[in-house]
């Protein structure tokens, strides 16, 4: 028996607002869209992707599932993703060597350093 991973599915307040935002951020593509789901891709048929799905509640507590980016340049894709709307968030890190950021919804995302 083999799994393919498909999509990681986040629950969101605006799907379609949510997903634009990661689409321009990630440079991804939307691949389906619904009154409640916005789909995101790497490529057309390209996986896995991002599947923004509405639930009708605001986020509660940090999120038990994030997801880590590694750039090329830690600070610049910092600056790009503050300036596209993220927000720094402290959820206790310290002085690691990432940086955590948080979506319009308050989604927990790491900028990891460059290896």
């Amino acid at each position: 028996m083999t799994l393919a991973w498909e999509q990681v599915l986040v629950h969101s307040e605006d799907p379609a607002t949510l997903g634009q935002w990661w689409a321009e951020a990630l440079g991804w593509v939307v691949v389906h869209t619904s009154a409640d789901e916005f789909e995101i891709r790497p490529e057309p048929d390209r996986l896995p992707g991002l599947d923004f799905v509405r639930l009708d509640e605001s986020k509660k507590a940090k999120s038990r599932l994030h997801l880590d980016f590694r750039p090329e340049d830690q600070d610049a894709e910092v600056a790009r993703l503050l300036a596209h709307g993220a927000q720094r968030v402290d959820v206790g890190q310290g002085d690691a060597p990432w940086v955590v950021l948080a979506d319009p919804e308050g989604n927990e995302f790491c900028v990891l350093a460059a290896h």
